[in-house]
């Protein structure tokens, strides 16, 4: 039986800022929701009220009496003396056997259970506590970027665990492939609203850009209506004898409202300053050691890297990623061997813990021009801290009282606009939303320098990288393969460790050619024509709905929204006959 969660009217007013405004929606455990929106609008906040650690301005929020709500904590009280398996028990109140039954099932053996969480990696401190919320056995779990900071076969193992729980998700993220991996619905918190949406975040970004393109063209329709009637009461509005119809015009043009359209921030683009596409060899590393003076991390390392190359360095958390970046870098010294760059090379470093050289008596305007290559004009400066989200009395805050989040992308908008020949980027999407990540990722696959990133967000991965460095156990080499093919590596090692088995992959083997009758052929043929015509009816029927949905957002049902999703189910279940039909008929598709 479905728990809910009802909010009705809620409004949050923090300062002068008004983040929700008498908005009302219901969430059940039976939902996996995605919860989506641009940074600071609210999401955070909107979990705080959930789960009580902050109250409403106005508006309610009522649970139902068998909500048993599971959330992953910003802050835990780890100690030396108690181990794991002690802290799983007091935490979540099961038994021991239930909690060490759990923590093996997310690959924590009986000997880190045995230690002290502080022991262990983050990544393992993660999988501890997605262990404990499992074992508590709760119908509804709430986590908030639950992916920042953590190491890709954590994620994964998270993918896997959200995949087979049997209750409800609200899951605040900005890595649109684990949405899409993870949830069937999606949350958008923007204008002080909760837009509650019944299909995935690619459905939802597809029927919100329906929903522009609507708004857009009744703004068009208005604006026609408005200059008639202007002119109308321009040309008649001193003659007597039109004096009533001219009242009337200016009554009906008071009337005219236009949509408020909240623009996706997709309609920027970073430009990274251009570069000369050369070739050769960027990065050549000889019998690298790295480390510190008391602790050796990692080599020797023999690794090149060539001119162009966006290349993944991934690996495990305390594996020795920053540190790698770090040396290459020059901000730590090399305990042993040599790193050499190619001629001409300027470094541009993004360390995503050092924000000390911004605690300067500067506006962020006056920070990015002062640090951006002379190249570089004031528009190239504006549109880049724009498309960073920085823009109107944001440029000129003082550096002094920026976020984290802020000084983060102060930082990203530096090195950009510093005009590298290569980017060393450490964890350079953790403070951005997904609209801005998607446009970094574009940005830098125009890139004509050198990118060696570290990051754990799936899609960014995906877009950028042509190729994967893996830091493993004290290794640091090129990995023999395309980031699919680490995934799939990775995801062989998560199954093993789960006592599951191996991840089958994402990449479809192609089976030997099948040899048809002419009869079968025919067959083929008719049911790919029957298939094609009920896709092309599903596809006008959900255009209907999506024109609905944007035209009368308050009238939309219950009954509609399933429908909706009812169709998204069908129409990608015969996509999947679609392709096996060509597929046996030899077809190119």
């Amino acid at each position: 039986m479905a728990e809910f969660i009802t909010v009705n009217q809620l409004t949050k007013i923090i300062g002068t800022r008004t983040l929700l405004e008498k908005t009302s929606v219901t969430l059940s455990t039976e939902q996996k929701i995605g919860v989506i929106g641009r940074n600071g609008a609210g999401k955070t906040t909107f979990f705080q009220i959930i789960l009580g650690a902050d109250e409403p301005t106005s508006g309610t929020i009522t649970r139902s009496g068998g909500l048993r709500v599971g959330h992953l904590r910003q802050h835990d009280d780890f100690t030396e003396e108690e181990p794991s398996l002690q802290w799983m028990e007091r935490t979540c109140g099961a038994p021991e056997w239930e909690c060490a039954k759990a923590a093996h099932s997310f690959g924590i053996s009986d000997e880190r259970l045995a230690a002290s969480p502080l022991d262990m990696s983050g990544g393992f401190r993660m999988r501890l506590k997605l262990a404990a919320i499992s074992a508590a056995e709760p119908n509804m779990l709430m986590l908030d970027e639950p992916t920042n900071y953590l190491d890709l076969s954590t994620l994964l193992l998270l993918e896997r665990f959200l995949g087979t729980f049997a209750g409800g998700v609200l899951l605040i993220s900005h890595d649109r492939e684990f949405l899409r991996r993870t949830c069937n619905h999606t949350l958008e918190v923007a204008s002080g609203k909760l837009d509650l949406y019944p299909g995935d975040i690619d459905a939802y970004m597809d029927y919100k850009a329906e929903k522009v393109s609507h708004a857009e063209s009744f703004n068009r329709n208005v604006e026609k209506k408005q200059e008639h009637l202007e002119k109308f009461i321009t040309r008649f509005g001193a003659k007597a004898s039109k004096a009533s119809q001219a009242q009337s015009k200016m009554k009906q043009l008071e009337k005219l409202q236009k949509v408020e359209i909240d623009a996706p921030i997709a309609t920027a683009k970073i430009r990274f300053p251009l570069q000369e596409r050369k070739k050769g060899m960027a990065l050549d590393i000889t019998k690298l050691v790295i480390g510190y003076p008391d602790k050796r991390v990692a080599g020797p390392v023999n690794l090149s890297i060539d001119r162009g190359r966006r290349v993944a360095v991934l690996g495990d958390n305390g594996q020795g990623k920053s540190t790698f970046l770090k040396t290459i870098a020059g901000s730590l010294t090399p305990l042993e061997g040599s790193v050499k760059w190619g001629f001409g090379t300027q470094i541009g470093y993004f360390a995503q813990h050092v924000y000390e050289e911004l605690n300067q008596p500067l506006t962020v305007l006056q920070y990015l021009e002062r640090e951006a290559d002379t190249s570089v004009t004031r528009q190239q400066v504006m549109d880049t801290a724009g498309s960073l989200l920085f823009s109107g009395d944001d440029m000129h805050k003082s550096l002094a009282v920026l976020s984290g989040g802020e000084r983060a992308r102060v930082l990203l908008a530096k090195i950009i606009l510093s005009n590298p020949t290569v980017m060393l980027l450490d964890e350079p999407t953790n403070h951005l939303d997904f609209e801005t990540v998607e446009l970094l990722a574009a940005g830098l696959r125009d890139y004509a320098g050198t990118v060696l990133f570290i990051s754990h967000d799936r899609t960014f991965i995906g877009e950028v990288a042509t190729g994967v460095v893996h830091v493993s156990e004290g290794t640091i080499r090129n990995f023999p393969g395309l980031f699919e093919d680490f995934v799939y590596y990775l995801k062989g090692i998560v199954a093993a460790q789960s006592g599951e088995e191996p991840a089958t992959p994402d990449v479809k083997k192609t089976a030997p050619a099948e040899v048809l009758s002419s009869k079968v052929a025919r067959e083929l043929s008719k049911k790919l024509v029957t298939t094609e015509k009920k896709m092309e009816k599903l596809e006008v029927e959900k255009k209907q709905l999506v024109n609905f949905f944007a035209l009368d957002p308050l009238g939309v049902s219950d009954e509609k929204s399933a429908r909706l999703l009812g169709i998204d189910v069908e129409l990608k279940k015969l996509e999947t006959e679609w392709y096996g039909i060509n597929e046996r008929l030899g077809n190119p598709v």
